[in-house]
């Protein structure tokens, strides 16, 4: 028999012993012990860095070719051949078109008859005044026969200048048979094909057209406001803003831009300003027409804070990011945002520069909890896409 149950007194001593064991390993309950035993949660933190920026605004826009031209007959005729393929890209003085020869040969051959005939008569017409002009020193002729003389010779150098301009036409109009490129660039297609009587000049149906396509522009319209904060300022300085050009599926702005052109006058009824920027490394899938996302970048830098776009969270309307501070606690600190620099967000407030911003981890650790915090790695491409950016690389 088991002397416990005989003795209530021994089992109420033996409750008392255990319970003041357990006390002298819990000191204050297991629920402390619990707490003292479990681990701060370990997060990755990176210093708020305070670097010289600028601001920027995003635009949409559309490419614009450099040159465009609509290729027109400059001589009426019958389309002989066409010498490119749709598409194709040309040089300068590359031949496009033949318009039948044929008229303009027979015009050049009529104008060089014309021109010799009148080259004889200018020949016998300088002969007739060297004689007169013997005969009048010797005083064998009258002065008013010399005069007529001088007069026919004068009357056939003119004849030969309009016989030898009338040739320079005919020889130019032959010349216009052949239908080279203006300028180079990529062509469109033949809109009339051989056979066809095409007309001549302006209101002629245009041949075909050709693009250039070793530079382009991306057009785009700046509203007042960011007229005034980002172009403005930096043209007092002597200075052009900074302008990054992408297609719709481009990550970035990959294509840097120089402005050329910024509108004479601000479009009163839109409240805008038309501003042309000058891609010269275009890429071969760049068309002009094409939709195009602009960043201008300019204006007056300032020192501002900047942190890791990634850590910004939202709740509801409000901006924030999480701050370890000195004590080792968690800090949420609403934030007004600025502009995004590459990957990096300007902070206008809400933190101070130095501030420990968790990076990494921060689903572990909500405000008030005390963590472990220890430096995060910068990733060298990010830190260096947002340093150009904050510096306004105009490389």
């Amino acid at each position: 028999m088991n002397p416990l149950k005989k003795h209530p007194l021994a089992i109420a001593t033996a409750t008392v012993a255990l319970v003041t064991a357990g006390s002298l390993l819990w000191p204050q309950g297991p629920e402390a012990h619990a707490e003292a035993a479990a681990p701060s949660p370990t997060v990755k933190v990176r210093p708020a860095a305070l670097r010289a920026v600028s601001d920027s605004q995003d635009y949409t826009g559309r490419l614009e070719a450099v040159d465009v031209v609509d290729v027109r007959p400059r001589v009426p005729g019958t389309l002989l051949a066409v010498h490119f393929k749709d598409g194709q890209h040309v040089r300068q003085g590359d031949l496009l078109f033949t318009i039948d020869p044929a008229p303009f040969e027979t015009q050049v051959r009529q104008a060089q008859a014309d021109l010799a005939g009148v080259e004889e008569r200018q020949r016998l017409a300088d002969l007739e005044l060297a004689r007169g002009r013997r005969l009048l020193e010797a005083n064998s002729i009258a002065r008013r026969e010399f005069d007529t003389l001088d007069n026919a010779a004068r009357q056939s150098a003119a004849a030969l200048r309009g016989a030898q301009a009338a040739l320079a036409r005919a020889q130019l109009q032959l010349g216009y048979t052949q239908v080279r490129a203006p300028i180079a660039g990529r062509l469109s297609r033949a809109e009339i094909t051989a056979g066809n009587v095409v007309g001549a000049g302006g209101d002629a149906a245009p041949l075909t057209r050709i693009v250039s396509d070793g530079k382009l522009y991306a057009s785009f319209n700046v509203d007042e406001q960011s007229y005034l904060r980002l172009i403005a300022p930096s043209l007092r300085a002597g200075a052009r803003p900074l302008v990054k050009v992408g297609l719709a599926s481009d990550d970035g702005y990959p294509y840097a831009a120089t402005i050329e052109a910024l509108d004479n006058q601000m479009d009163t009824r839109s409240g805008t300003v038309r501003v042309r920027a000058r891609i010269d490394q275009v890429s071969p899938e760049m068309l002009p027409g094409l939709q195009a996302r602009i960043r201008l970048q300019g204006g007056t830098s300032y020192e501002a804070v900047m942190v890791d776009d990634a850590v910004v969270g939202t709740d509801q309307d409000r901006k924030y990011v999480l701050v370890v501070n000195a004590e080792n606690k968690v800090e949420r600190h609403l934030v007004e945002l600025g502009a995004l620099q590459g990957g990096q967000r300007v902070l206008r407030s809400g933190v101070t520069p130095g501030a420990r911003v968790i990076v990494d981890g921060a689903f572990l650790a909500p405000p008030g909890t005390a963590v472990t915090a220890i430096a995060a790695d910068t990733p060298k491409e990010s830190t260096k896409a947002a340093v150009k950016a904050a510096a306004g690389d105009r490389s």
